[in-house]
C-alpha cells in the first residue's frame, strides 16, 4: 500500500550538469519514494537569478530521465512561487521574530570564525540582534541594504534521521531574506516543501548541518516537518567531494568515453550495493532490491 507520507523529491539547483553524485543521491530520493508507493515530485531551485543556467534547468531532469528516472506532476521552478515563501516571512515579521542584519559579507565571516558559546562554529552570533533604532537609521543611511534574519532564542533542535540515527544541533538566527530582497534557501525550502507536501527529504550529508534550521523554521509556521535521510557523498580519488575537476563525473562525460546512460545507472546500482556494476538493470530492477529498512552500504569514490 502507499504511504502517502512518504511523497519524495529531489530539488537541484541549476547551476552546473548533475555529476555521478548528484545523480546517486537522486536515484536513492526516487528509490525512497518508490519503494513506499509514493509520490516523487522534482523542483528546480532557481532562487540565484545570477548562478542560474537555462541549459541546466533543462539539462537536468533529461540526465534524470535518461537513466529512468520518472516523477510525478510538472516541474516545479522554485522562482516560480516566490509569493508563498515571502508570506511566510511576513508572518515571522508580524510575530516579532525578525530583525534587518546589515553586517557585510566580510564581517559575518570573521564574526562567525570565531567561538560563541554554545553555538556551533559559523553561526551567527547576532551582532545586529539588538541594534537601537538609532543604530539602524546610521547603518541605512550608511547605504547598506539589510538582510531580513530569524531571532531564532537560542533553539536547540533534535531529529531522528533513517541513515544518521539522533542529530541535534542549535539554531542560529539564519537569513530569511536576502539583501537584493530574494527568500533566503532555508526558508524557501521549507515552504515549499510543506506546499508540495513533502513527507520525506533524502539528500547528501552536506546538508545535514541545515535541518535543524529548517525544522524549528517548520515548526514556526505550524506546518509538519518531513522526515530526512542524509547520505554519503560520493568522493574523488583524492577524498574530496566529487568535482568537475575530477574528470568524467557527468553523464555527458561518460557517454563520450562510450558510457550509456544504462552503464551508468548499473554503476551507481553497484555502489549501493543493488547490482554488479556490469549488470544490466533498470530503475523498476532496482525497486525490488532496495529495502528502506536495511542499512545502506554506499560505495563513496568514484
Amino acid at each position: 500500500m502507499a504511504d502517502p507520507n512518504a511523497t519524495g523529491r529531489f530539488a537541484p539547483s541549476p547551476t552546473g550538469p548533475l555529476h555521478l553524485g548528484n545523480l546517486r543521491t537522486a536515484l536513492l530520493a526516487w528509490l525512497f519514494a518508490r519503494s513506499a508507493g509514493a509520490r516523487f515530485l522534482l523542483r528546480i531551485e532557481d532562487l540565484d537569478p545570477v548562478a542560474t543556467r537555462e541549459e541546466h534547468v533543462t539539462g537536468q531532469p533529461a540526465d534524470l530521465a535518461a537513466l529512468g528516472l520518472d516523477w510525478n506532476g510538472p516541474i516545479e521552478r522554485q522562482s516560480e512561487h516566490l509569493d508563498r515563501s515571502h508570506a511566510a516571512i511576513a508572518r515571522l515579521e508580524a510575530e516579532g521574530l525578525t530583525y534587518p542584519c546589515y553586517c557585510t559579507r566580510r564581517e559575518i565571516q570573521e564574526a562567525a570564525a570565531a567561538p560563541h558559546g554554545k553555538d556551533p562554529m559559523g553561526a551567527y552570533p547576532g551582532t545586529c540582534r539588538d541594534l537601537t533604532a538609532a543604530e539602524r537609521d546610521e547603518r541605512a543611511a550608511s547605504g547598506r541594504r539589510p538582510a531580513l534574519r530569524l531571532r531564532a532564542g537560542d533553539v536547540a533542535v533534535a531529529f531522528e534521521d533513517r541513515l544518521r540515527g539522533r542529530v541535534e544541533g542549535r539554531v542560529d538566527d539564519l537569513v530569511l531574506r536576502r539583501t537584493d530582497g530574494i527568500p533566503a534557501y532555508n526558508l524557501a525550502v521549507v515552504v515549499d516543501d510543506a506546499a508540495q507536501g513533502v513527507g520525506e527529504v533524502v539528500r547528501g550529508d552536506d546538508l545535514l548541518p541545515s535541518t535543524p534550521r529548517q525544522i524549528h523554521l517548520a515548526r514556526l509556521l505550524g506546518v509538519e516537518p518531513p522526515t530526512y535521510a542524509h547520505v554519503p557523498l560520493v568522493l574523488g580519488p583524492d577524498g574530496t567531494r566529487l568535482a568537475k575537476r575530477h574528470g568524467a563525473v557527468t553523464l555527458a562525460d561518460r557517454r563520450a568515453r562510450g558510457e550509456s546512460p544504462s552503464d551508468v545507472l548499473a554503476y551507481l546500482a553497484s555502489t549501493l550495493g543493488l547490482a554488479r556494476p556490469d549488470e544490466p538493470v533498470t530503475p523498476t530492477d532496482l525497486i525490488e532490491r532496495f529495502d528502506p529498512t536495511e542499512p545502506l552500504v554506499l560505495d563513496p569514490r568514484d
